[in-house]
């Protein structure tokens, strides 16, 4: 026998020997390992963003090295799980982080918006967003466009409206927490109101990846590009009326703002036959083991019949469990706090970002994948989907409801860790419970 033949030998045969013992009350046969053990490394993160003297640098354990360059060491400080990823990091995963600051910001007269599409996460094929802001009294023009919006509101009060068509009319007021939704083809405005000094701020989420915010349907882009004659024809009034329309797009500009009583500003009752706001902020939260969460879909706001959303909460050491969504890609958008998200993404395919307030994760379906509050503080953030409906399959309720033996072969867990598997989802759990 060659000596390397011998040598391969016994290095199947070492790694044979390591099998798990079965537990006490188990008749299973127990299994033969194919497989040396995952590594014990726990990978925490090697630093955070709120780290005290920390030089970042590749390196995890004997792995690695320091960087003899150049360094951008504010976004490293920020980013040490894609500088210097944990272990269980492997293969090929698409980009799927995309911070708004990154993007470029269009300003107006009265505010501004920034976008997020395929053009910056490639993967994201059937969600986008738009982060806009408006002063006091400034308009968000009256427009449409070929997608669904739905809408987060970040800070202040605004009021919106849409017409159906039907020629039923809504008109509302929503504040921070608060959600709207406007199907493709609506007509609609967006008004920032005065009860605050600095206006509002708002997430638009759009049901289609390569919605650009600087393609939208403008009532005065319209108008400037029909020939006066055809618009006298239109509302049947002298061509003199229209003297003074825009030769181009507002976009977005001051103006004063609505009346405090929406009811005076109404031109006839609202009639639409469902509501396209909803007043999540007044949604109570469902408890969870590590914070705490609110689901919205078409079973509560039956409006927003191709966008749905959760609002999750995480408090400090805790996390979102391991879970996937079975049909649906996640728009994730965070809102306060310090997190990382490892994908899973199959065939041995997994990598680690790190996310800051105001950075968006776009999760394609079925990667499981768990959100970690990595920050000193309360993590708070959006989970977005292209459904009617939310779901999501929690891992610790499908091991739990799995026959315990099969756990076992896979997994070489014990009676005990079997037992503390929960059959009913956790959505956020809490810090790690060491052995009693």
């Amino acid at each position: 026998m060659h000596p390397w033949s011998l040598l391969s030998s016994l290095a199947i045969i070492s790694s044979a020997v390591a099998v798990p013992a079965p537990s006490p009350s188990s008749s299973a046969t127990a299994a033969a390992s194919t497989v040396p053990y995952a590594s014990d490394d726990p990978n925490y993160p090697s630093w955070t963003e709120e780290s005290v003297g920390v030089n970042p640098e590749p390196i995890h354990g004997q792995l690695g090295a320091t960087i003899l360059g150049p360094q951008n060491i504010p976004m490293e400080l920020q980013s040490s799980d894609a500088l210097a990823p944990p272990t269980t990091d492997n293969g090929d995963v698409a980009n799927f982080k995309w911070p708004f600051s990154f993007s470029h910001n269009r300003l107006q007269t009265g505010g501004w918006a920034r976008q997020q599409n395929i053009k910056h996460i490639p993967v994201a094929t059937a969600i986008s967003g738009v982060n806009m802001r408006l002063e006091p009294g400034a308009i968000r023009e009256m427009h449409w466009h070929t997608d669904g919006e739905w809408a987060y509101v970040l800070a202040g009060d605004l009021r919106v409206s849409c017409v159906t068509p039907d020629g039923q009319v809504y008109l509302n007021d929503v504040t921070a927490g608060d959600l709207w939704y406007f199907p493709a083809g609506y007509p609609h405005s967006i008004q920032a109101k005065n009860t605050t000094a600095d206006g509002a701020e708002f997430l638009l989420v759009f049901d289609n990846g390569a919605f650009s915010e600087d393609s939208t349907f403008l009532l005065t882009d319209w108008l400037a590009h029909v020939p006066k004659e055809v618009l006298a024809k239109n509302f049947q009034v002298d061509i003199s009326a229209f003297d003074h329309i825009p030769s181009k797009e507002l976009y977005i500009f001051p103006s004063a703002p609505p009346p405090e009583d929406i009811y005076t500003d109404m031109v006839v009752p609202n009639d639409t036959p469902e509501a396209y706001t909803f007043p999540m902020s007044r949604v109570n939260a469902t408890p969870a083991p590590g914070g705490s969460y609110k689901v919205v879909d078409s079973r509560t706001f039956p409006a927003a019949t191709t966008i749905c959303a959760a609002e999750v909460t995480v408090e400090v050491g805790g996390m979102r469990e391991l879970h996937w969504h079975p049909t649906e890609p996640e728009w994730t958008y965070f809102i306060t706090g310090c997190a990382r998200i490892t994908v899973y993404a199959s065939s041995s395919n997994a990598q680690t970002f790190d996310f800051q307030p105001g950075d968006i994760a776009y999760i394609p379906p079925s990667y499981g994948h768990y959100i970690e509050n990595t920050g000193n503080s309360t993590l708070r953030f959006l989970e977005i989907f292209k459904s009617a409906l939310f779901q999501d399959i929690s891992l610790n309720q499908w091991l739990a409801l799995t026959p315990p033996e099969l756990v076992k072969a896979h997994l070489g867990l014990d009676d005990a860790t079997i037992a503390r598997l929960s059959k009913v989802k956790q959505e956020v759990v809490g810090p790690a419970q060491p052995v009693a």
